[in-house]
C-alpha cells in the first residue's frame, strides 16, 4: 500500500497542467514552442497571463496534493518528504506525456508549501527580488530553490524534509541547465517577452 501511496504522489506529480492548458487555450502542443518545456512560464509567453496563471495554480495544488497523498502512508516525515520529491519528479518526468515535462519549481512551491510552509517565505522572496530586479526567470528560480534548503535547515525542519529540499534544489538547477548556458552567453530571454504562438 505504500508503494502504491508513493506512485500515486508521482502521477498526481506528473498531471501535464501546461499541456492540457495549452490544448485547451491554444489548441497546441506546448513543448513545440518557445522553450520547450509545460511549465508556467514558457505557456506565459507563448498564450498569454490567463493561461499562464491557471498553469502556475494547477502545478502548484498537484505539488500540495502529492505531498498530502504521501503523508497518509504515515506520521514519519520521511512519507511527506517523499511525497514532495516525487511530485517534482513527475512533474519533470511525466509519463503522460513519454518524460518530457517541466522544471518542477510551481510544483515544488505546492510540495514544501505542504511540506514546510514556514521555509517558502525566504525562498520565495529571493525568487521576487530577483525577477524584479533582473527579469530572468530562470535564474530567479535557481537562487530561489538553491535558498530552499538553507531555510529548512535554519527553521528546524526535520532532516527528511532537509534532504528532500537539497534533492529538489539540485534536481531544478539540473533542470535548468540549458537556461544557465544562455544566462552565461547573454542569450537568455527576460521576462515580459512574449513569443509566437504559431
Amino acid at each position: 500500500m505504500r508503494v502504491l501511496g508513493l506512485v500515486a504522489s508521482y502521477l498526481i506529480g506528473a498531471i501535464p497542467v501546461g499541456f492540457l492548458v495549452a490544448r485547451a487555450a491554444g489548441g497546441f502542443d506546448i513543448r513545440g514552442k518557445g522553450s520547450g518545456t509545460i511549465g508556467a512560464t514558457n505557456v506565459l509567453r507563448t498564450l498569454g497571463p490567463v493561461p499562464a496563471v491557471l498553469t502556475l495554480l494547477g502545478d502548484v495544488i498537484k505539488g500540495y496534493l502529492a505531498v498530502r497523498v504521501a503523508e497518509v502512508l504515515g506520521p514519519e516525515p520521511v512519507w511527506g518528504a517523499a511525497g514532495a520529491l516525487l511530485a517534482v519528479v513527475g512533474n519533470c518526468w511525466p509519463v503522460f506525456l513519454r518524460f518530457r515535462g517541466g522544471k518542477g519549481v510551481a510544483t515544488a512551491l505546492g510540495a514544501f508549501l505542504a511540506l514546510a510552509p514556514r521555509a517558502v517565505v525566504p525562498s520565495a522572496a529571493v525568487w521576487l527580488v530577483l525577477v524584479v530586479i533582473f527579469r530572468y526567470v530562470s535564474l530567479a528560480s535557481i537562487a530561489g530553490v538553491l535558498a530552499f534548503p538553507v531555510a529548512v535547515l535554519v527553521l528546524g525542519y526535520p532532516r527528511e524534509f532537509l534532504v528532500a529540499a537539497a534533492l529538489v534544489a539540485l534536481l531544478i538547477v539540473w533542470r535548468h541547465r540549458e537556461n544557465i548556458r544562455r544566462l552565461a552567453g547573454g542569450k537568455e530571454n527576460r521576462l515580459g517577452r512574449r513569443l509566437p504562438a504559431a
